[in-house]
């Protein structure tokens, strides 16, 4: 029995106003309630939520994951840039040659997110949310791999992708070097146990896989706040969800 993916968490200044951004750019729907808050529901395969979470610590540097967005053809590449641009996003510049095809934008609060050209073929199976990319050890994948029950779908060169059986976006790792580790991350999962399971045998399964508890307690929710073996944030949340 495996966890599975609740949610992709943004720490938000403007919780509302992120939370619209990506809702324009996705095209999914918002939902508002006492359990999640503040909610994106995919319109997709996607397979888990976006939650937006308030918080006023600043953004130091460049997110450890971020959206990579598919393209069908130049058109559709230049009419989500677009709509990215007119819903508050803007260019950024993280060090990509002018010779690569992507487009790299930042939301409102400067999240990072890739726009990919049409004819990736890493990609090429996949939805309009490709792949979250993440920099993380080839460790790490394994990691999630096991905590996920999500294959492997790629393995080399230190560099690992993982995917869910049912279908949606990529998971990967860049392999090294590692960016620096500077603040709290502010994108994290949330993960609820398996059916059937509750969440303490799961926090148990998932030290045993190589994670760490960062506290001896839970949160005001019931989380309890753990890290994976890179050190990058995940809570695993009291109950299985639907």
């Amino acid at each position: 029995m495996t966890s599975h993916l609740h949610a992709l968490c943004f720490a938000a200044h403007d919780p509302h106003r992120l939370a619209d951004f990506w809702a324009g750019v996705l095209g999914w729907e918002t939902t508002d309630n006492a359990h999640d808050g503040l909610t994106l529901l995919p319109g997709d395969d996607t397979g888990f939520r976006i939650r937006f979470l308030s918080s006023q610590e600043p953004k130091t540097a460049q997110n450890h994951m971020h959206f990579d967005l598919t393209s069908t053809s130049l058109e559709d590449q230049r009419e989500t840039v677009a709509r990215a641009l007119a819903l508050g996003g803007r260019h950024i510049d993280i060090g990509q040659r002018p010779e690569e095809g992507h487009v790299v934008l930042a939301d409102p609060e400067g999240n990072e997110l890739c726009v990919i050209e049409p004819g990736n073929n890493f990609l090429a199976d996949c939805g309009f949310i490709g792949a979250l990319a993440c920099d993380g050890s080839q460790e790490v994948g394994y990691f999630w791999s096991a905590a996920l029950g999500w294959p492997l779908v790629w393995d080399q060169d230190q560099e690992t992708a993982i995917r869910s059986p049912h279908g949606g976006p990529k998971v990967t790792w860049g392999g090294p070097p590692l960016m620096p580790r500077t603040g709290k991350s502010r994108l994290h999962f949330d993960l609820a146990p398996p059916a059937g399971g509750d969440q303490q045998t799961e926090v148990d399964r998932l030290v045993s896989l190589g994670a760490t508890r960062t506290d001896t307690g839970r949160d005001k929710a019931g989380r309890v706040a753990m890290t994976d073996p890179d050190g990058r944030e995940f809570r695993v949340l009291t109950v299985p969800q639907g």
